[in-house]
């Protein structure tokens, strides 16, 4: 009998150790998860405020940037210019900052393939199709890129070139076409026949602004400056480009009479010397972990700088 209580004694003390160890073992995992919790919170915290530091940062260069545009003789607007010097990397207290501006009207807008009655503009898609070419790519391109921009749900081309919901509709992951004026030239990729690998090589070359716009001639690049029209060889743009080095164009006919350009047909009231329209880019980088990349489409008229858009990461 007393054998008895010693064994059931002993057997109640084993799982008391036992329980005791488990409720020991359970507190220190939960101790230990909660520590790893409130490391990743603090980490995350930490990404977040230097992130919002990174940010602040890159708006202060865009407020420089409208102060640059502001003062700038807005008469016309060459590579020479004040505004079209990158500004270097800077170091800022806690971190660094870099960036430039770029002149959206050296570039083709895309919005302008599409009039504002919502009819294809003919001269514009030339001028478009020049361009692809120019880079080896299908002309018929424009013909997607059309329904993408226009009002209508119905395929304006024949031949199955063009595209509307219906093409969009059985992807794998469907979506609908814009119909609409382009936000961003990102969209491209969103097109018909636009891969990201022909995105990457229009970009530098194609916009997207908000209104009809004029190609500026003082800030072309010169395979825009060769698809302005018929038969412009890279050796006649690259004359432009050297002849507005110093100073940039005064008028439209210093281009149009050199060697080269000389009885071009151009578009009519589709060249300019001047810009409204200017994108700021931005790179700033705070502590070890706030990274951003600011976009800002700026608009310049009667010497008052608006912001259009801001796009962080790709314009």
């Amino acid at each position: 009998m007393i054998v008895t209580i010693f064994n059931r004694r002993r057997q109640q003390r084993g799982v008391a150790l036992i329980t005791a160890l488990l409720i020991v073992s359970l507190a220190s995992v939960m101790a230990v998860t909660l520590v790893a919790d409130q490391q990743i919170d603090i980490r995350r915290t930490a990404n977040v405020v230097d992130g919002d530091r990174a940010m602040v940062i890159a708006m202060a260069v865009e407020s420089w940037v409208k102060h640059i545009l502001a003062r700038d003789d807005a008469t016309k607007d060459s590579l020479n210019e004040d505004w079209a010097a990158v500004l270097p990397p800077i170091t800022v207290e806690g971190g660094q900052v870099a960036g430039r501006i770029e002149d959206m009207q050296g570039r083709f807008n895309l919005n302008n393939l599409v009039t504002v009655t919502g009819q294809p503009s003919l001269p514009d898609i030339e001028i478009f199709k020049r361009l692809l070419v120019g880079f080896g790519l299908d002309p018929d391109l424009v013909e997607p890129l059309i329904d993408w921009i226009d009002t209508d749900i119905d395929p304006r081309f024949e031949g199955g070139g063009g595209a509307e919901d219906n093409e969009y509709s059985n992807y794998p992951q469907p979506y609908r076409t814009a119909n609409q004026k382009m936000a961003s030239p990102s969209e491209l990729m969103l097109v018909k026949g636009f891969t990201r690998e022909i995105y990457e090589q229009l970009i530098p070359h194609v916009g997207v602004l908000p209104e009809r716009t004029q190609i500026n001639i003082n800030t072309a690049t010169v395979p825009v400056l060769m698809a302005l029209a018929p038969d412009i060889t890279q050796a006649a743009a690259e004359a432009v480009v050297e002849l507005r080095k110093e100073r940039g164009l005064s008028n439209t006919g210093e281009m149009t009479n050199l060697p080269g350009m000389q009885g071009k047909v151009f578009p009519q009231n589709g060249l300019d010397i001047k810009s409204n329209y200017f994108l700021m880019d931005a790179s700033a980088r705070y502590g070890d972990r706030g990274r951003i990349r600011l976009y800002s489409l700026l608009v310049r008229k009667s010497n008052k700088v608006e912001v259009v858009m801001r796009a962080q990461g790709v314009y």
